[in-house]
């Protein structure tokens, strides 16, 4: 027995060389004829195939075809790394190196044998199983399994977990046990019970294949106990026990952290193969934006499946798990805020409340009432802020000279350029005529703020709001708005600015930052995400102790004398400020619906109550602040 040369290695796209070529067969001294139709096969099989590489058994080459199929899309090199020859026996023994590179990070790379031999002056490959891949045998099949990776949880204050896997149940029809119009008939069915639209059901049921599991509605656990007596009697239906990453419960915090499903087709076509249809990944909020962070990333197993159904391992890549995502959220304040915006009731319109602690601006609580379809708004939501607004404008009169103690004019109405302005319904009678600034705060009196408008410089303003933390955009890690003062247009727009109206908007998550700012004598840059690195963007007239501190004092007037009365008695309350502001169409009375806003803050805590149609800021808002802070 004697070795011969090595071959070349091969390259992935190659011609196949025919049986018909010199190489394989016998011939003069020269010749080589064994390692000639080793470097052939070896090009055939880097391009999954056996080609025409003649066999000892014809029909080797249908069944190599059909075994290797799984592994089409799969590139693969291979390389003669060595022959043996037996001039005495007459046959050699190729030593073919497999490379396949089974995806951009990992590659199965392994050797096998495989005998050639000469028939009528013929060299001719005695290919078997074990020639592809070591300890495959007569029968097996090959397949490709992608492993999935366990996304990362989402995370909040102190490590608590917010969003892990939770058991769910998936309701769907089983095809496999109905057939002809029962199909229809149990679709039909199930979708009433699980009131999801029952003619897109319907044409889903009929549409897939009769071995399909049409998937209708996945619902967690606790909240599939009602549905399955019925379903149960359905022909077909069945319920499939699961695990999705959830939150703790439906409405916790459900705008902002998003969900999680199966990729759409626009999602896989961006991914740049990264996702493909049926991946799990998220479709909004936090999941959405770091699902890459989240999802980890696939492995990849290459199985053998034997005659007796038994899967074995021929190479597996394993999967990266999905790292989690850090939040400032307390599950504790967050259910709170769920429960208090609850209060408003089943039927309520749009309602937020967002709280913040001051000390280092930590996202503690950002919730959505029910009314909000879905909807982010209490970090994205753009309202008129009303009078709570009025701590912005009294900061701006402060650095224009004025002091809490002085006498303002509280007229029940003012005009300004032909525009008639009033105080709220029920704005107290003794109030109104010359009261002080504190005062002026305390009762909310849109009067006297207006009279002040003329004295204000261009900007002064915008530099208030931008000081406690409104108007000024950052890139937080998710979406938020902090609001704008854009300059006045028109002398009207200059008083209604001032009251919280006009051209000024806000986010309850911009006013909760407001007063944060108030109680930490400081602008406050909000953090939800610790590890998402946000700079402060620089300050043009920054905040002091000193106009804080004044600040605070005006506040905690509306909680001893004015419209936040009804805190006294909730410990800790250290000031408030209650907001109206009109908008929409009025109604058959004239009368223009209300925003409901209020603002407080208690220890290390800010909080912010929005109410899209409400009485006012004490009747309306007023109730789910105290709620939340009891």
């Amino acid at each position: 027995m004697r070795s011969v040369r090595l071959g070349v290695g091969l390259a992935m796209s190659v011609v196949l060389v025919g049986a018909a070529s010199a190489c394989s067969v016998l011939g003069g001294d020269d010749a080589d004829p064994a390692g000639d139709l080793a470097d052939d096969l070896a090009l055939s099989l880097s391009a999954h195939t056996l080609g025409e590489v003649p066999l000892a058994d014809e029909a080797a080459r249908a069944s190599f075809a059909e075994l290797v199929a799984p592994l089409d899309e799969v590139p693969v090199a291979v390389s003669v790394a060595g022959l043996e020859e037996s001039e005495e026996e007459g046959w050699a023994e190729a030593r073919l190196a497999w490379r396949w590179e089974v995806s951009e990070s990992a590659t199965w790379a392994y050797e096998t044998t495989v005998r050639l031999a000469p028939v009528d002056e013929v060299w001719q490959v005695e290919w078997s199983p074990e020639a592809l891949a070591p300890d495959l045998a007569d029968g097996d099949t090959i397949g490709i399994r992608t492993l999935a990776p366990t996304r990362g949880d989402i995370v909040g204050a102190d490590g608590a977990v917010l969003v892990t896997e939770r058991p769910v149940l998936r309701y769907g029809l089983d095809k496999t046990k109905v057939e002809g119009q029962q199909v229809v008939r149990s679709a039909r069915r199930i979708a009433r019970i699980l009131d999801v639209d029952v003619a897109s059901y319907v044409d889903r049921a009929k549409a897939m294949g009769p071995a399909a599991y049409v998937e209708a509605l996945v619902l967690r656990e606790d909240d599939a106990l009602d549905v399955l007596p019925a379903f149960r009697e359905v022909p077909g239906a069945l319920a499939v026990r699961d695990t999705m990453p959830l939150a703790p419960t439906r409405e916790f915090a459900a705008a902002l952290l998003g969900r999680v499903g199966p990729a759409t087709a626009e999602i896989v076509d961006e991914s740049d193969g990264a996702v493909v249809a049926g991946d799990e990944v998220g479709l909004s909020g936090l999941q959405a934006r770091y699902d890459e962070q989240l999802r980890g990333t696939p492995g990849t197993a290459v199985v053998a499946r034997d005659a007796d159904d038994q899967l074995r391992t021929l190479f597996e890549e394993p999967a990266t798990d999905g790292a989690d995502l850090v939040t400032t959220l307390d599950p504790a304040l967050q259910d709170k805020a769920e429960s208090a915006l609850a209060t408003l009731g089943a039927n309520a319109p749009a309602s937020a409340l967002v709280a913040i602690r001051p000390s280092d601006g930590a996202v503690l609580a950002t919730a959505n009432g029910a009314g909000n379809a879905g909807a982010d708004l209490a970090d994205t939501g753009r309202y008129a802020p009303g009078s709570t607004f009025k701590v912005v404008s009294s900061l701006a009169l402060l650095r224009n000279g004025m002091k809490p103690g002085d006498r303002v004019s509280c007229p029940a109405t003012t005009v300004v350029d032909g525009r008639s302005f009033k105080n709220y319904d029920d704005y107290p009678a003794s109030s109104i005529g010359d009261i002080t600034l504190t005062q002026a705060v305390a009762q909310s009196c849109n009067t006297a703020f207006i009279s002040q408008a003329d004295g204000l410089g261009d900007g002064a303003l915008a530099a208030a709001a931008q000081a406690l933390g409104l108007g000024t955009d950052h890139d937080l890690g998710f979406p938020v708005y902090l609001g704008q003062v854009p300059p006045p247009q028109t002398e009207t727009g200059a008083a209604a600015d001032l009251i919280g109206q006009g051209t000024v908007l806000a986010s309850p998550f911009a006013m909760a930052t407001v007063a944060a700012s108030v109680s930490a004598g400081r602008t406050v840059l909000p953090t939800l995400l610790p590890e998402h690195p946000v700079e402060q963007t620089p300050i043009d007239v920054p905040l002091t102790e000193g106009e804080a501190g004044t600040l605070r004092g005006l506040m905690k007037a509306v909680v001893d004398t004015g419209s936040g009365r009804f805190l006294l008695d909730v410990p800790g309350v250290t000031g408030a400020k209650t907001g109206t502001a009109e908008h929409g169409e009025p109604d058959a009375s004239g009368s223009l619906p209300t925003h409901a806003w209020m603002i407080a803050t208690r220890g290390d805590l800010a909080v912010a109550v929005f109410v899209e149609t409400g009485v006012s800021g004490s009747q309306t808002a007023g109730p789910v602040l105290e709620s939340f802070l009891r």
